[in-house]
């Protein structure tokens, strides 16, 4: 299931809005697992140690996974571990599904679903309200950023990063560069698209949901815009060493920064 959580970016925390699984409000230290799991054989119920990776123990952290699975009777292991004081402060999933809902809510564990967990990451400080379906990255902020995508004649253009660039030098993306104070996304797009490649743009045929992207400690609020250029090549600065203009094949199979397949998918990029 694809859907696009809503956030509020840009400022001292960073708050991502799902939906209500079981009520209440608590923060903790994220541990993020990479795939769907089971409380049942998952974890002990008389330590909260996980029997998967990470490996960790779980009392009062946030547990983040995509989706639970197995047998019913995870519900009741989860009521145990609340019994026996080893309960996850909170639980975040991607899409809940009737076990973990089912033993969050009989075991007061506060839960949200409906969240890009892509954007937590381990030992973040996360606060989760089960009431309002809220979930906010607590130390981190995040860096609005407007990414432009050019399209002409049903090709879009795609640059690649030099190798001076400090982050993902060598991959590929569209025009990206930071939203200065008071800017808005198209006055970015104008100011950037004339820096890295000299050519000019005028009103987005197309702008599409802000996306949230994080690498490492960075986390970017990215703007997505769409521009119709019907003529020129780029003329490129040192922030780029190589151009093309490209259909979806092509962009599929290159190295691209994080977030840029979505931001194309998003703006429906070859679609007239």
């Amino acid at each position: 299931m694809r859907f696009l959580p809503t956030f509020d970016g840009g400022g001292p925390v960073i708050s991502l809005t799902g939906r209500s699984i079981s009520g209440g409000k608590s923060t903790g230290e994220a541990v993020v697992l990479d795939a769907d799991f089971s409380f049942l054989g998952g974890v002990d119920p008389d330590t909260g140690d996980l029997r998967v990776p990470p490996y960790t123990n779980i009392k009062d952290k946030v547990l983040v996974f995509p989706r639970g699975r197995g047998s019913t009777v995870g519900s009741f292991t989860m009521y145990d571990l609340k019994v026996k004081d080893n309960a996850p402060a909170a639980i975040i999933n991607r899409e809940a599904e009737t076990i973990v809902t089912t033993g969050a809510v009989i075991s007061s564990i506060p839960m949200v679903d409906r969240v890009d967990i892509s954007v937590i990451n381990n030992g973040d400080r996360v606060e989760v309200d089960g009431s309002k379906g809220t979930v906010s990255l607590l130390d981190l902020e995040s860096k609005g950023v407007a990414t432009s995508i050019l399209v002409k004649g049903g090709r879009v253009l795609m640059l690649k990063r030099s190798k001076s660039m400090t982050i993902f030098p060598g991959q590929w993306g569209g025009v990206s560069g930071t939203m200065e104070e008071g800017e808005s996304p198209e006055e970015t797009a104008v100011r950037e698209v004339g820096e890295e490649t000299k050519m000019s743009i005028d009103k987005p045929i197309r702008k599409a949901h802000p996306i949230l992207v994080r690498h490492d400690q960075d986390v970017w609020t990215v703007h997505p815009l769409l521009f119709h250029v019907e003529t020129g090549e780029p003329i490129l600065n040192w922030e780029n060493s190589d151009h093309a203009w490209m259909n979806e094949e092509e962009v599929s199979i290159l190295e691209t920064v994080p977030g840029m397949k979505e931001v194309l998918r998003s703006l429906q990029a070859w679609e007239d």
